[in-house]
């Protein structure tokens, strides 16, 4: 069963034409990859995901929904949580102010997130839990904005660069949390960090000026030495 599929998507900035007809699929229990260089169109496809960015064409499916047109927070409270790769974190709340403002946007999921369990799997956020945003580093902050987004209770989670500006120590760090996340959470990730999305990912979409260009799985994406120097630079 898949949780999204996108068909032929096309998306605008203004008159900028930025997606070219993207399709992708993301199957429930997937860690699902969308990797490409800055400036590709991971960001946009998520943002056409989430409705920030309307699609002019094609369509986005949500569990067989079309969600194409819905406002963001509908579109969150049926179960899809945006990540984004500039944080957001509420600089003058503390850590578990950011937490439970979140806590009752998408309450119905059974077992679904609390505070508790989310300082289960971010013990480095329990102990700063009286800290506030503003006061956080960089890799904190990236913290923070993943667990608050889990507190809506997603059914996918789209994950917005993750890794971007962090040291590798934070990096490694992040990537454990994802680990636990997919055990009960579906993700599309959007990176550009190709050796931290191999390590991850079930399937993955390579993206180039707004176009899906390859796809395939990890093994495969890892084996086309051809299209990693091409499109990825690596």
């Amino acid at each position: 069963m898949n949780e999204l599929e996108l068909r032929e998507v096309n998306s605008y900035y203004g008159k900028s034409h930025i997606l070219f007809g993207v399709s992708l699929d993301v199957a429930q229990g997937q860690v699902v990859g969308l990797i490409g260089r800055n400036g590709a169109g991971k960001s946009t496809t998520l943002k056409s995901i989430i409705g920030i960015v309307q699609p002019r064409g094609g369509s986005v499916s949500f569990r067989g929904k079309d969600i194409c047109g819905m406002p963001s927070h509908r579109i969150a409270k049926m179960g899809v949580g945006f990540v984004p790769e500039d944080r957001r974190v509420f600089s003058d709340l503390s850590v578990l102010d950011n937490l439970e403002i979140m806590q009752n946007v998408n309450p119905q999921r059974e077992g679904g997130w609390t505070v508790e369990k989310i300082f289960d799997l971010f013990p480095k956020l329990a102990q700063l839990r009286h800290n506030r945003g503003m006061d956080l580093s960089g890799g904190e902050q990236q913290m923070v904005t993943i667990a608050r987004t889990l507190m809506i209770n997603p059914a996918v989670l789209l994950l917005d660069e993750p890794t971007e500006g962090l040291a590798p120590l934070i990096v490694r760090e992040i990537k454990r949390l994802i680990q636990e996340v997919r055990k009960s959470t579906t993700i599309l990730l959007a990176e550009q960090n190709l050796r931290f999305v191999l390590d991850l990912i079930d399937y993955g979409y390579v993206i180039d000026q707004g176009r899906v260009v390859l796809q395939g799985t990890a093994e495969e994406l890892d084996a086309d030495e051809q299209a990693k120097e091409k499109y990825l630079g690596v």
